[in-house]
């Protein structure tokens, strides 16, 4: 006979074991998809040709994303390519159109704040000067000081600025060049695109410039190499000169070793110094900068080349969210290189 009919002890206890069990069959519930999602979960690879050099992508996701990851690079494309008429800076630059996109304003800004920490050594207005020495849109032409004169009347970050979404020029003369930061922010596109669908393991990388993030599926950080700066076809061309075991980064390399031309046995490099006008001349090969994003990685290794190994190195001291490895000649030719000391951890010796 049950003395306590109105007991409800027992009725909590019974309670209690049910939660508890449908607690554990949530829990492998949940385990077992967290489980199958992971196992669909593959190294991917896209690879091809974009904004004239190469990219490889590497990365764990369930499928592959090759025509999300072109799409990226198409708006950038369509944004920031002098070499295509359709887009926005072609556009601007023959004066049909004040017209901006965000792509363009969000790269305007980085260029302006790299041109002004740089005092000027990095400047997107450059691209006449890079025309008339012969590495842009138009044909090699022997160079006068009077052709440089004229063109350094309307040469200079400060002749431009954006009006909400108005791109204005003090002079109509003014042509943007977005070579040197169009391939970093490419990478930063995809890896934001990456990032946006959870991905935790990737590589991505545009003609030398480098975005990491998490780890290789062997479960070690990413192995990134920094080329020995040899002449295309020359002993020593394509060979590695360090290589780092890094992660949670962006990297953009910048050298004089491939673009130039010999003319009455002097060389000229691809790399304009804006305020002189000139192809620079200086002991530094090549400038490989690590940054938060690969944008501005891009406009500081650029930046750097202009303004050669000892302004570099001393810009890098009041700049800590900055590191880099630089490779020079020394007075007997002989390649020497310099890096931050924050690199020492990453470096393969």
């Amino acid at each position: 006979m049950n003395k306590h009919p109105n007991n409800p002890a027992p009725r909590r206890r019974h309670v209690r074991i049910a939660a508890q069990i449908l607690f554990l069959l949530l829990l492998v519930a949940g385990t077992a998809l967290i489980l199958r999602k992971h196992s669909a979960e593959r190294f991917q690879t896209s690879e091809g040709t974009v904004f004239g050099t190469l990219y490889k992508i590497d990365y764990v996701y369930a499928a592959p994303l090759d025509s999300a990851i072109m799409a990226e690079l198409r708006k950038v494309d369509m944004s920031l390519s002098m070499f295509n008429p359709a887009s926005t800076v072609s556009r601007i630059n023959r004066n049909e159109s004040q017209e901006t996109d965000t792509l363009f304003r969000e790269v305007y800004r980085i260029a302006d704040r790299v041109a002004e920490e740089t005092g000027g050594a990095y400047d997107i207005t450059v691209a006449p000067l890079v025309n008339v020495w012969g590495f842009g849109t138009t044909q090699r032409a022997d160079v006068t000081q009077q052709q440089l004169d004229s063109i350094a009347a309307f040469v200079g970050y400060r002749n431009v600025r954006m009006s909400g979404t108005l791109f204005q020029k003090a002079d109509r003369r003014v042509q943007l060049d977005f070579s040197s930061v169009a391939k970093g922010y490419g990478v930063d596109r995809v890896a934001r695109l990456f990032d946006s669908l959870h991905i935790r393991d990737y590589m991505i990388e545009i003609g030398g410039e480098v975005v990491v993030k998490g780890l290789h599926p062997e479960g070690r950080p990413w192995i990134i190499g920094i080329s020995k700066p040899a002449d295309a076809g020359s002993p020593g061309s394509g060979e590695v000169q360090q290589t780092l075991s890094i992660t949670q980064t962006a990297m953009a390399t910048s050298g004089n070793y491939r673009r130039f031309y010999e003319r009455n046995g002097k060389r000229y490099a691809h790399t304009i110094d804006p305020v002189s006008g000139y192809p620079v001349q200086h002991n530094l090969l090549s400038a490989t900068v690590f940054a938060p994003d690969c944008a501005t990685a891009d406009a500081y290794a650029t930046a750097f080349m202009v303004m050669g190994l000892e302004k570099a190195r001393a810009f890098l001291k009041r700049h800590p969210e900055l590191m880099a490895y630089f490779i020079y000649t020394d007075a007997d030719g002989k390649y020497r290189e310099w890096h931050s000391d924050e690199l020492d951890k990453y470096l393969q010796h």
